[in-house]
């Protein structure tokens, strides 16, 4: 049992140190980007800092498979140099039975990647969106869906309009039972539009069979109100735009997947990619632990036997092999090429039996 906490303990810390120089890493590139993306404009330094804290976690988040591997070679690597390796495989212990508490570490770990900082992760980066559309052109254009239908937000300096749609197409360009209710910064509400239907053309909305209502505090609203065939209104809203943020699941913390699912679907929307997404987070812990396993077969061998760069060297290139298979299964999901528990539970599952399959090899040969 001490020969297993001392292992956790072992590699808990070596883990917790290779985290920390990445995130130094990431830190420190993403403020040059920061300075050079708004170069000439006159912005405080501790804003494009707080930009860039905000979105170190969502970068540092997506090297997680990486930073478990390199942790697993730096622990094995050590323990094989100060041959305590040898000690332990002298004493009776298998290399499975080494790896037995690394892998709960990273299981732990894990799970509070996904339960923890998975929601960490999707508020910094709406927080670092927000301010970024912010710093950039100082209105903002939303999006969001609920069980009441789905919510846009356009605007700029001048005015915000507040769209409302009880349904749309899957792109969020053609909506329907909507209504339009624009904002003056300075009056307040100043025009409100219900329509049957809304089009999004270049640069507007097409509306048909439109209720307009002038709003204004020294008329009564109802008595001002017309109705049109067709109206256009201009929008800052591209099609590009509307994808992008119905299609950012990152962005939405991994309790709240399934309930923002089960909106899109109420609203008329394809909610696969987040129902892939959604598996790929659960099944993180499970690729995280391939990648120990990946990390340890060619490590766990004392110095002495040579080659110890061209193994660790192995690892790390058999480690980014994994993890371009998994993204390209992702994709092969979001476009329903593979099942969605396929995609996202195949990668992991295949590659920690392959890796365990390598070391009982090695174990037995």
């Amino acid at each position: 049992m001490k020969l297993h906490m001392y292992f956790a303990r072992r590699f808990f810390v070596t883990f917790l140190g290779v985290f920390a120089v990445f995130f130094a890493m990431i830190t420190l590139l993403d403020v040059v980007n920061q300075l050079g993306l708004f170069k000439g404009q006159d912005i405080a330094f501790a804003s494009l800092m707080g930009l860039t804290l905000l979105n170190a976690p969502k970068q540092v988040y997506q090297i997680l498979p990486l930073i478990f591997i390199l942790s697993t070679v730096w622990l094995f690597l050590a323990l094989a140099r100060s041959s305590e390796l040898v000690v332990v495989r002298a004493a009776g212990r298998s290399a499975l039975r080494s790896l037995v508490s690394p892998i709960f570490v990273t299981l732990l770990l894990g799970v509070a990647a996904v339960a923890i900082l998975n929601p960490i992760v999707a508020a910094t980066s709406k927080e670092y969106e927000r301010r970024l559309t912010s710093f950039r052109q100082g209105g903002q254009d939303v999006l969001s869906v609920g069980a009441n239908g789905l919510w846009l937000r356009q605007g700029s300096d001048g005015a915000q309009t507040v769209i409302r749609a009880a349904r749309a197409n899957l792109d969020g360009t053609e909506l329907q039972n909507v209504t339009f209710t624009t904002f003056d910064p300075d009056i307040g509400p100043v025009r409100r539009l219900e329509a049957d239907t809304a089009v999004l053309k270049d640069g507007s909305w097409v509306l048909k069979n439109v209720k307009n209502w002038p709003l204004s505090a020294t008329i009564n609203p109802e008595q001002a109100a017309f109705n049109v065939d067709q109206i256009e209104v201009a929008s800052s809203l591209t099609r590009d735009q509307i994808r992008d943020r119905l299609g950012t699941p990152s962005s939405i913390p991994i309790w709240q997947l399934p309930s923002f699912i089960s909106d899109l679907n109420t609203a008329g929307f394809s909610a696969r990619r987040h129902s892939v997404w959604f598996h790929f987070q659960l099944s993180l812990p499970a690729f995280l632990i391939a990648m120990v396993f990946i990390g340890a077969v060619f490590t766990m061998r004392h110095t002495r036997m040579g080659k110890t760069g061209v193994m660790t060297l192995a690892a790390v290139i058999l480690g980014f092999i994994l993890y371009f298979i998994r993204n390209f299964a992702q994709i092969l999901g979001e476009n329903g090429e593979l099942p969605i528990l396929l995609a996202a539970w195949a990668p992991p599952i295949a590659a920690i039996g392959l890796a365990l399959g390598f070391l009982l090899h090695l174990e037995d040969g």
